[in-house]
This record gives C-alpha cells, structure tokens and sequence, in this order.
C-alpha cells in the first residue's frame, strides 16, 4: 500500500544533504543570536531558512512594501513596479538561479524577500535625503554638531538589517530574530564596508569583514538583473524610451539575433517588446548561471576542495564575487545600465519625483525635530523605553520645552528614531503626514496612523 507521511525538519534537512551542491549552505549549519521559543508547536515541519522565509513575509516591513517606489510612483498607475513587486522578482530570479547551480533555494529566498525591507519611500532620492540629514548637510534640518557626530550615516542594505533585528516587535526579543545566514545576505545584497558609520545593533553573525556566501551573492546578481531588466520595461510602458531605441543595446541585439524570425516576424508591438524582455532576462540568468559554475570549479581545482566540508573550510577565502557574468556579458550589462540611467533614471518625471520626495522627507524630519510631540505616540513610547526619559505627553506642559532642548535635540538616539520611522514609511503614508502637518487644512479625518 503506498503510504504519504509527513516530512518533519528531520527529514527535509536530510534531503537537503542528498540534493545541494557541496557548496550550498546547509540549514542544519543555521546560527540564531536568540533560542526558538517552542510556543506550542506540535510538529516541525520547516528547516530554519524556511522558518525565516515566513517570519519575513508576516512582517509589517514587508507589507509596506507595497506602497513604496521602486522608480516611478506606485499610485501613479497600475503597472509600474513598486518595491514589493521588485522584491518578489529579485526572489523569483535567485530561486532560479540558486536551482540550477544546486545552492539552498530557501536561503536565497529569505535573503531576497527581505534584502529591500530598510528602504525609504521615494527610493533612492528618500535614501539619499536621509543621509544628508544626518551629516547635518539640509538646511532646515539642524543637527548639533555631536548628533552629526555619533548618529552615524543612513544606507538601505544596513538599515534592512536593522528592520530585522531591532525593529519589527512580533515576539517578546526585539526584531525577527533571523539566522545569521539570512542576516549577512541582507547586508552584504548591495555594497558594505567594514567600517560604515551606521548603528547596527547586533553585527555579531554578519561576518562584515568576509565575502558572502553564494546564496547571497546570488541574491546581489538577481537584484542587478531584475532592476535593471524591469526598469527598462517600466521605462518603455512610460515612453521615456522607445523600443527602437532599446533594439539598438549590445544585449538587445544579442537576443534578437538569437530569437530570429520569432522577434523580425512579430509585428504587434506590444509582444515584440515581451520577447524582448524575456530575451534580455534569459541572457543575463543564463550567463550567470554558466559563469558561476565556471567559477566555482576554478576555486575547487586552487584549493584541492573534494567535498562539503573542504568547501566549508575554504568558504573565508572565495571571490566576493564569485556570482557573475562572463566577459562577453559584462560588458552589454554595463552598457544597459549606462542606457536605463541616461534615459529613464535622468528622465524629468523622475527627477520631479525626486524632488519632492526632497521636499516631503526632510519636511517631515524637520517637523518631528522640532517638535517631538507630532510624532506617533508609539515612537515617543519607543524613546522612552529605550532611554528611560519620561515619556513625552506624561511631562507637565511647562517642562516640554527644556525637555525636548535637554534630551531631544542634543539626543543622536532622537535623530536615529526619526530616520527610523521615516525610513519604515510607504510613499502614500508619507505624503499625508507631510500634508496634514504643512497643509492641515486639506488634512481629512483624524486616524491612529501606524502602529
């Protein structure tokens, strides 16, 4: 009689063993700063990257994501990618890509779920807005000269981190409390360096000074692709480019020669275009698939590395970017990054989004600063669990302002909290605190806000 049991952790964790590569990472070699609490659990049926997978998608970061702009304003149209709809392809890539070369899908699906969780509305430009607040460099944002001094700097990939270990409150610990596996791809998604001037609360596990594994170079390949790749269509959907224009890139031409009469005989504008970008997609994953296996090999052959446990000696000592392209793709990469930049991200649409984006963060900074008391109340609730003042509205309304003057202004924690809550905020929620603080008179209904 054929028989379906139920496959426990055990279970799967043995079939991992039977089926990853001998340079995949393991969920059995998982490390967590704090213990799993059992909370009644009556079976296990999730190796630990699975269990980050899901603590990552129940997060409230996640959610917001949403509403966040990946390069054209999400509630400016239906099509356009938001930074959700980006993480989910950034995810749907490295899964691919981590299959074929036989690296832990799970872990690279975590990494990649979570990589985008620290960042600002308005993308890059509330990025940018950020940081120059707090090297003091906006005016109308004045920072005391220690504040600048010890605040530290702001950048998406480490403020991720900090989203994941000290911001999401779902459990009695601070944060999600993901593997250290799952929290150095995070950091390590985009550029870091050993000493950043940026405050994260536990560094323990993230290896700062250390290449990253392949998982989560894979995930740093599948966010270069699935950025570039859907910010070209987006582009296109927008006509800040035409596809003419497009059909005449180095990687453009490389795909229509290899489709043929499946792309010169298609007249329908609309699917030449899909075929394109489907083309363009395949290229890149491809390249990186055949070139990293390449490059693995050539690491394996220096090292005299026969199995998991050579790898795993090694592992300090592989390429930082051991994930790549080959040198006939590199360079059409290059060149379409150099296009999508020239034309979409340099177009004026969303350079005039850019700036407002400007004008709403440190609008919004200035007035949190200034005034304290127009912050949530679960934010000044958070200052003062974090540093014992008083909370806020409890201090007796003469005594506010030397307060705020004495533990707010001259406080680096105050200034990090701010960026924080306007780092956690989607585009949408952003817009309104800043029309309702500026322009009260259009401001609707009175509402809790986020909490």
């Amino acid at each position: 009689m054929v028989e379906l049991l139920p496959r426990d952790r055990a279970s799967l964790e043995r079939l991992e063993e039977s089926q990853l590569a001998f340079c995949a990472t393991r969920s059995t070699e998982a490390t967590r700063r704090l213990p799993l609490r059992a909370e009644g659990r009556q079976f296990d049926y999730r190796t630990a990257f699975q269990r980050d997978r899901d603590r990552i998608l129940h997060s409230r970061a996640f959610r917001r994501l949403k509403h966040k702009t990946q390069v054209y304003v999400p509630h400016t149209g239906d099509h356009a990618r938001t930074r959700l709809t980006h993480t989910l392809e950034v995810a749907q890539l490295g899964r691919t890509i981590a299959r074929a070369l036989g690296l832990n899908e799970d872990l690279v699906e975590a990494i990649g779920l979570a990589h985008d969780l620290g960042h600002t509305p308005f993308g890059h430009s509330g990025e940018r807005v950020l940081a120059r607040i707090l090297a003091g460099e906006v005016p109308g944002c004045p920072l005391a000269e220690n504040v600048v001094r010890t605040a530290g700097t702001f950048k998406h990939n480490y403020q991720s981190v900090r989203v994941v270990d000290l911001l999401e409150r779902r459990y009695v610990h601070p944060g999600l409390n993901l593997t250290d596996q799952v929290r150095e791809g995070i950091l390590k998604h985009t550029t870091w360096k050993v000493r950043f001037p940026f405050p994260l609360s536990q560094p323990e596990g993230l290896r700062i000074g250390l290449p990253c594994h392949l998982e989560g170079q894979v995930v740093s390949l599948a966010d270069e692709i699935a950025q570039q790749t859907h910010d070209l269509e987006d582009g296109l959907y927008t006509e800040a480019v035409s596809l003419e224009e497009i059909e005449r890139l180095g990687a453009a031409r490389a795909v229509i020669e290899r489709a043929g009469e499946r792309y010169t005989g298609e007249c329908n504008r609309h699917r030449r275009a899909s075929l394109l970008q489907r083309g363009l997609i395949h290229l890149f994953v491809t390249d990186a698939i055949q070139t990293t296996a390449k490059q693995v090999t050539r690491v394996v052959q220096k090292f005299g590395v026969r199995d998991h446990e050579g790898w795993r000696a090694i592992a300090d000592r592989i390429p930082a970017a051991c994930v790549t392209f080959s040198r006939q793709v590199a360079p059409l990469f290059v060149d379409l990054k150099a296009f999508i930049y020239r034309f979409i991200i340099n177009h004026q649409e969303v350079n005039r989004q850019d700036h407002r984006a400007r004008l709403v963060v440190s609008g919004l900074f200035a007035a949190y600063h200034s005034n304290p008391l127009t912050l949530p109340t679960y934010v000044l609730l958070r200052f003062h669990e974090e540093t014992g003042r008083p909370y806020l509205r409890d201090v007796p309304i003469p005594e506010i302002p030397t307060e705020v003057d004495r533990y707010y202004h001259d406080s680096p924690e105050f200034a990090r909290l701010i960026v924080d809550h306007l780092a956690g905020m989607s585009d949408r929620f952003a817009l309104e605190e800043h029309e309702a603080l500026y322009h009260p008179h259009s401001a609707g209904p009175l509402s809790p806000g986020r909490s």
